[in-house]
């Protein structure tokens, strides 16, 4: 299956936070697409393709198993980033 998730305004993970996915869900099929930014705190992990309206920041040791694509910038800080 393929979930697509649409935010009209910022979407912001808190740090150490981390998405675990279950049930045979990938991330190369779950899709956020972001009106405004997308923050992830420090330590925190995501698992998705995220398409960012306008900036995407990892936080410090923030960890993506996906994609991010924004249309401004992408700002990494002591980042793993694994495509899905």
């Amino acid at each position: 299956a393929v979930w697509i998730f649409q935010i009209a305004g910022t979407l912001s993970m808190s740090s150490a936070v981390k998405i675990t996915l279950t049930g045979g869900a990938q991330a190369k099929n779950i899709f956020w697409q972001v009106a405004g930014g997308a923050t992830f705190g420090t330590t925190s992990h995501f698992e998705a393709i995220v398409l960012g309206k306008t900036g995407i920041n990892l936080k410090t040791g923030a960890s993506i198993n996906g994609r991010m694509l924004a249309q401004t910038a992408v700002t990494l800080e002591k980042n793993t980033v694994k495509a899905p």
